[in-house]
């Protein structure tokens, strides 16, 4: 029965075989039609070839490559104008299935964009999976079945002037000076002044965070933010004071954030400044954050899945004896050498946003009142080099096993992967015994040579 083990490919515990057995691949193409996110209205068409191999030792982890390529002249569409940084990744998800054990493996890459217009095509990443082993001989099942693709903003900032389309100004309580003195530092050399209590600003961005720009000004008051409809944090600011909350005795001192916001969720806000007094504010103009982000952002995945429903992969472990069940439509190939990063997550629908894998599997017990309960271990998962700290994890299953789907020699035999048992030969006893033959055979002719000597006599 086919214990398995999951780990990240090169950064998880694996039990090295001592017999390998020869590995045998498979290639199975498939046409996938992904939807929502990045796909766009129309959807994006792929093709994608599966790699792996059918036929592996004890312990030898099988790796699981996935490769795409667009088709019908579709393609992933970038959702806004980003410098260079932005990610496409990808994860291919397959079933993997024993009689003790299923959940998922998942293979994961991803491609850094260049400078991408709005609505500019994206390049794709190709997979390479984590690693999937056995401590035991037996046979599993691999099953394609769904696409992920998530797309990630680059960190940045940008700065918006005064009059820029984003902003607008409720009402005609804002004046709007131009060719300030460059001794202010104003952006652009203009501002958005009002004197009116009440008078209002909105400002329309996407970004996780803001910054407020105005000058700082002894005669300046106090303004409000909410954002979403929510108050800011803070939720008040005065440009005639300093950050003590001391007054000032600057005068137009331009180009000045007075206040600012972070850990928006990533996607379109709306800033709202408010004068809340009888002295005047000024807009001098905003600054957008996009911060580093851990996890992509959901509006922007897309998901495909299979045209046709895929067909069932057996792998068999234990030296290869047992012939392999690939697609019909497959073919052998020798896996292609790739190495982008890969990711186990053996349970459940991978979210993608998650940066270390979890191992959660079911069983499937049966009935049959002659097999005695067995536990199943899944090996530790040790993940290096994550965003998040390193893990360890073992996870015990205790289950009724159902009948083998191979016969299992317990001792010696092609399936258990090892040499049979040998009692070693005495050597004083070989030898005793060879020098006992010896002397039998000497005197057995000695006897016979003498019979035929007194035959030979009584006939003269």
């Amino acid at each position: 029965m086919a214990a398995l083990a999951l780990g990240l490919a090169g950064t998880a515990a694996i039990v090295v075989p001592s017999l390998s057995a020869q590995a045998e691949t498979v290639q199975v193409d498939m046409n996938y039609h992904c939807t929502g996110g990045v796909a766009g209205v129309a959807g994006v068409d792929l093709k994608v070839t599966l790699t792996l191999q059918t036929a592996l030792a004890v312990g030898q982890p099988l790796d699981v490559r996935w490769s795409l390529a667009y088709r019908n002249n579709t393609r992933f569409l970038s959702p806004g104008l980003f410098q260079p940084g932005s990610r496409l990744t990808a994860t291919g998800v397959v079933g993997v299935t024993d009689e003790l054990w299923t959940g998922e493996l998942n293979s994961v890459g991803s491609k850094d964009q260049v400078l991408v217009q709005n609505g500019g095509p994206l390049e794709l990443p190709d997979l390479v999976s984590g690693s999937v082993s056995t401590t035991e001989a037996g046979v599993f099942e691999v099953v394609p079945r769904r696409l992920l693709i998530d797309f990630t903003p680059p960190a940045a900032e940008t700065v918006v002037n005064d009059d820029d389309p984003a902003v607008t100004y409720v009402g005609t309580d804002w004046t709007d000076y131009n060719d300030r003195p460059p001794q202010n530092k104003d952006i652009h050399e203009d501002v958005h002044a009002s004197e009116v209590n009440g008078a209002e600003a909105h400002f329309t961005f996407t970004g996780t965070g803001v910054d407020f720009i105005t000058e700082q000004d002894y005669r300046a008051g106090q303004v409000k933010f909410t954002v979403d409809g929510k108050p800011g944090i803070p939720a008040t600011a005065d440009a005639s004071k300093d950050t003590e909350g001391r007054p000032v005795v600057v005068a137009n001192q331009g180009n000045y954030p007075l206040w600012g916001m972070r850990k928006l969720p990533y996607g379109e806000h709306t800033l709202v400044v408010k004068k809340t007094d009888a002295k005047w504010a000024m807009v001098d103009g905003f600054r957008v954050v996009t911060e580093a982000l851990l996890d992509p952002p959901k509006q922007f995945r897309a998901r495909c899945e299979p045209v046709k429903k895929p067909t069932a992969i057996r792998v068999n472990i234990g030296g290869g004896d047992t012939p392999a069940s690939p697609s019909p439509d497959s073919s052998p190939s020798v896996s292609p050498d790739t190495s982008p990063s890969a990711s186990v997550s053996p349970s459940g629908t991978p979210g993608g946003n998650s940066p270390s894998p979890s191992v959660s599997p079911s069983t499937t017990p049966s009935s049959s009142p002659s097999a005695a309960a067995t536990q199943s271990y899944l090996t530790s998962v040790i993940v290096k080099g994550s965003p998040s700290p390193t893990a360890t994890r073992t996870v015990t299953l205790t289950a009724t096993p159902t009948v083998a789907q191979v016969a299992v020699t317990p001792q010696g035999g092609a399936q258990t992967g090892e040499a049979p048992e040998r009692m070693a030969a005495s050597g004083p006893l070989l030898l005793g015994s060879g020098g006992a033959l010896l002397t039998i055979g000497v005197l057995s002719g000695v006897a016979l040579l003498r019979r035929r000597a007194a035959h030979a006599g009584e006939r003269g």
